[in-house]
């Protein structure tokens, strides 16, 4: 159980890929503090019967969200969850053991409703098999930043944790955006709360050529960047990837 007797629910949203839902799910069974239950958004069509045997004899539960996009799965998922927290994984990143102990204890301070972690940005190649080689690393060991999260989001989703009570007070992700929904919902927590670092790095987010929201430049997440930097009176927003922002805060911060 996390410190304080903190309870926790795992959501994962996946679409269309079981194999590396399968790592995924076997890195929230190796916490040193297990979550109290896993919610999976299944956002694709791939049954994932099979990835859920990595997760051994923990609570789980599968909620269909019909290809609406992750801000949906999300939500979907954290309806009807009983942990007094909530922590997001995606189906390509992976927790370290100590992942949810550490988040938990940022949150035994009354005060802190949102907390995050150090994460590894992993460049990898994958094969039709579902092998995984790393090809490079960066890492974003950063405490909140008020001005740079104003033309970068340098926190993933699958590093953060948050009191289900300030999810549920802020209507969860916002469905209208397909792409930084993660950030909004930051920005809009962060009028809420003081985003609490937990240093250390318990997390990986793994990029691959494809498959990688972050890399899509596309129309539709250049229209999202637009609304997000109108709603939150930000600048305009110039479209990176999560390998790219890790360059441009280690640069901020004099460890490049």
């Amino acid at each position: 159980m996390p410190p304080g007797d903190l309870t926790v629910t795992a959501v994962v949203v996946t679409r269309d890929r079981p194999r590396l839902l399968e790592d995924a799910l076997a890195s929230v069974a190796a916490q040193s503090a297990p979550p109290l239950e896993v919610r999976i958004g299944n956002d694709g069509d791939a049954e994932v019967g099979v990835a859920l045997a990595a997760l051994g004899g923990i609570a789980t539960t599968v909620i269909r969200s019909g290809a609406s996009g992750p801000a949906a799965a999300r939500n979907r998922a954290a309806r009807g969850a009983r942990g007094e927290a909530l922590a997001f994984l995606d189906d390509d990143d992976r927790w370290l053991a100590g992942h949810l102990e550490r988040l938990a204890a940022a949150l035994a301070d009354p005060g802190v409703a949102l907390a995050f972690c150090d994460c590894a940005i992993v460049r990898e190649a994958t094969t039709a098999g579902g092998a995984r080689t790393e090809l490079a690393r960066r890492v974003i060991a950063h405490d909140w930043d008020d001005a740079l999260m104003r033309h970068d989001d340098f926190i993933a989703p699958s590093a953060w944790i948050v009191r289900r009570t300030l999810f549920e007070r802020l209507g969860g992700f916002d469905e209208s955006f397909r792409y930084s929904e993660d950030w909004d919902f930051l920005l809009r927590a962060a009028s809420h709360t003081s985003p609490r670092r937990a240093p250390g790095v318990t997390v990986e987010i793994r990029l691959r050529e494809s498959g990688n929201a972050s890399a899509d430049f596309g129309a539709e997440r250049l229209d999202c960047l637009r609304r997000l930097a109108a709603r939150h009176r930000l600048p305009p927003i110039e479209p990176k990837t999560f390998w790219e922002v890790a360059d441009t805060v280690a640069r901020a911060t004099g460890r490049a």
